[in-house]
């Protein structure tokens, strides 16, 4: 079965072995800020494989020797260039369409050059692009 990377569905005991952390790791982590678990109506945290896999992030994070304030500006900036590139490809695809609807649209409204200079040049002997 598929689920959604995002759908929370672990206990904080099953997170923390899937991320290979103790579960007071993770309260230390929500505490801190750098994690936002779900919670059920009655209060319980449920993770997802997202919050896994930013769990896995923050200890890469802190084996290089970053401390908590910097593994939280760290993956800001990661979100935010995440973002920006998220961006960028609408963006580029937002171009690309307005580009092909112009070329769709002004087909045959344009001369190639060679035809206008055969049509309109005043000397077409002297000007041969072929040569």
């Amino acid at each position: 079965m598929n689920r959604p990377h995002h759908q929370a569905v672990y206990v904080i005991s099953v997170a923390a072995e899937l991320a290979g952390m103790h579960p007071q790791t993770l309260r230390i982590y929500e505490r801190r800020g750098l994690l936002t678990p779900a919670r059920t109506s009655g209060g319980n945290r449920r993770y997802s494989d997202a919050d896994i896999a930013r769990l896995r992030r923050i200890a890469e994070l802190a084996s290089s020797g970053m401390n908590l304030e910097g593994i939280r500006h760290v993956m800001s900036l990661e979100e935010e260039v995440q973002r920006l590139r998220y961006e960028v490809a609408e963006l580029r695809q937002g171009l690309m369409d307005a580009v092909n609807a112009l070329e769709h649209n002004s087909r045959g409204a344009l001369v190639p050059l060679r035809q206008a200079i055969a049509l309109f040049g005043e000397r077409p002997s002297i000007f041969h692009p072929n040569r």
